[in-house]
């Protein structure tokens, strides 16, 4: 049976029911109302009548008046007409008869005795309509206990039948809509084995087979891809083991998912053992598991005694995100895409780490070399300016100051080149002590005073001597600011201005140097402060080493400052170094 037809059916039956509920209480109510409608038609007429014929005989002297035989007569004859009881009949006769006597014999001294014929005559047809209404009106009163009986029955069957239907008939529909739901959440589930079955011949029915096979699709689709599936993990899994960095992959529950070789060896832990446990217990007993699940901020290469010498590894780490297919209870997706776990890799970097070194060990010995050269290439050249070795000529002269400029930017670079050695190696040592900030403006500008005498630079100065002091190496924050004050005057035009600001901002003195050059492009901002990384020039200005900020950037940082710089193309640039005060 088809469900539009069930529903027409169902409604239906509903529209029967209350039907006949209406028809049952109408004819019962229509019997009651007959009977109440016998009572005051009939018998109440008949007692209204009697009334009247005693009243006239009570209010009259014998003999009666014609008006009052009028009125008598008149309602004897209603009365006569109005015969409704057994008995009622012979009363009223027996009445005419004694009302004839007694007008006939109105004259006559014996009339009590037909006064009090009528008088009997009418106490009998009363006491027989009086009878009659009590009668009828218990039957009345019988006739509403019936009707009430009836109707609270026929309302009880009909509630108890209305009940039934409404707890059971929705389920003809409900029901196979849950099931249908929760096959779906199966499916969802990846239960592809999930089947309905209906018995009824309707549309569930139909619905029903189309899932079915919908599912079994899906089954038959399940199964001939885990084949593939595992023979990409194996697969997978080799390439792992087979790799030459240590691996290590947790899923997001925090427990070991892989582990190849390399990475057992480094951290002393047994595969077959290790994996499918939780992290949390296995890094209490193993100290460098630990520090590579919970790996620090500053990213340096973890030193591990291995291949029976120190190594050293670079550690990297990848949080696995996928697509997230769960739904909630209310089938609402959440998120678009959850974590699936967390891959730890740690690189070999042994070799890049010697290389380093010996790169900068060869770097500060070459620059310790060159700096004795260098000082007597300048002693040379002073002593070549002295008038007492003799006189040179124009052209002498230039060669002699290109030769001063050069010597002196190479010993600048292997000054550079010493101090970049010192950061690397560790060996930087800073001599902390408390000074005020503007001591450390004073020997800047007096180290860059001359070159901007040169140019007819402004150097404005604004910094007062009651800022609080700072916990720093004198020397090495004054190169900073020289390093930044250089670079100005390198880039700024002549006769222009450069400001140097010092403020005390949130417990940091803050310096700054700010020039009106051409500015530095966005995409080479970044990089600046980049080991060897120089900004390309058009030529007109001599460009450095590309260490000077670069160190600048490791001696305020030694130092817990910050350094950063703002600028746009026209409009300038501005270097900033910050340090906390004492």
């Amino acid at each position: 049976m088809k469900i539009k037809t069930k529903l027409r059916l169902g409604f239906g039956f509903l529209f029967f029911i209350v039907l006949s509920f209406g028809l049952t209480a109408l004819f019962f109510l229509n019997e009651l109302s007959d009977k109440s409608k016998l009572i005051l038609k009939d018998n109440y007429e008949s007692l209204k009548y009697v009334t009247q014929m005693r009243n006239v005989l009570d209010a009259n002297e014998f003999p009666l008046s014609k008006e009052a035989q009028k009125t008598f007569e008149s309602s004897l004859s209603k009365e006569e007409k109005n015969i409704t009881e057994k008995g009622e009949k012979k009363a009223v006769e027996q009445l005419g008869e004694s009302y004839r006597k007694l007008v006939e014999n109105g004259a006559v001294l014996n009339k009590s005795s037909y006064l009090k014929d009528v008088r009997a005559q009418l106490q009998t047809i009363e006491a027989l309509n009086m009878t009659a209404i009590f009668n009828k009106n218990e039957q009345a009163n019988a006739a509403s206990g019936r009707a009430n009986i009836y109707i609270a029955v026929a309302a009880s069957v009909c509630f108890l039948v209305l009940f039934t239907f409404i707890v059971n008939f929705p389920g003809f529909v409900a029901n196979p809509l849950a099931e249908f739901s929760k096959a779906i959440r199966e499916i969802a589930n990846k239960n592809y084995k999930q089947r309905l079955h209906f018995d009824n011949n309707d549309e569930f029915t139909a619905l029903a087979s189309s899932f079915n096979a919908m599912a079994s699709k899906l089954n038959d689709w399940e199964n001939s891809n885990l084949s593939k599936l595992k023979s990409e993990k194996l697969r997978i899994e080799a390439i792992i083991a087979q790799m030459q960095d240590a691996i290590i992959g947790l899923n997001e529950k925090g427990e070991v998912l892989f582990l190849n070789t390399l990475a057992s060896k480094i951290m002393n832990l047994d595969a077959t053992q290790t994996i499918g446990q939780n992290v949390s217990s296995l890094e209490k007993k193993n100290e460098l598991l630990k520090r590579i699940v919970n790996p620090q901020q500053d990213n340096k290469p973890l030193k591990i005694y291995a291949d029976e010498r120190e190594s050293y590894f670079q550690l990297e780490s990848r949080e696995i995100i996928i697509p997230n297919l769960e739904f909630n209870n209310d089938d609402t997706l959440l998120e678009s895409t959850k974590s699936a776990g967390s891959v730890y890799v740690l690189k070999n970097i042994t070799q890049f780490k010697e290389l380093d070194e010996a790169k900068t060990n060869f770097i500060a010995t070459v620059s310790h070399e060159l700096k004795t050269p260098l000082s007597s290439i300048k002693m040379s050249l002073k002593l070549l300016k002295d008038n007492r070795v003799g006189d040179m000529n124009d052209e002498q002269k230039a060669l002699i100051e290109h030769i001063g400029e050069d010597s002196e930017r190479l010993l600048k670079i292997t000054s550079e080149l010493l101090d970049l050695s010192q950061v690397e190696t560790g060996n930087l040592k800073l001599n902390f002590a408390s000074t005020k900030p503007i001591d450390i403006v004073n020997y800047a500008i007096d180290a860059v005073r001359f070159q901007a005498n040169q140019k007819n630079i402004l150097l404005e100065i604004n910094c007062i001597e009651t800022l609080p002091q700072v916990l720093v190496d004198m020397q090495k924050t004054a190169w900073v600011l020289v390093n930044f004050l250089s670079n100005a005057l390198r880039y700024s035009a002549e006769k222009s201005t450069i400001k140097l600001d010092v403020f005390l901002i949130n417990d940091e003195i803050r310096f700054s140097v700010k020039d009106f050059g051409k500015g530095i492009d966005e995409r080479y901002q970044k990089r600046l402060f980049d080991r060897y990384f120089q900004v390309p020039t058009d030529g007109q200005n001599k460009s450095g080493s590309g260490l000077g900020l670069a160190i600048s950037k490791d001696f305020i940082e030694a130092e817990k400052g910050k350094i950063w710089l703002e600028s746009a193309i026209g409009e300038g640039s501005t270097f900033y170094f910050s340090l906390p005060k004492a």
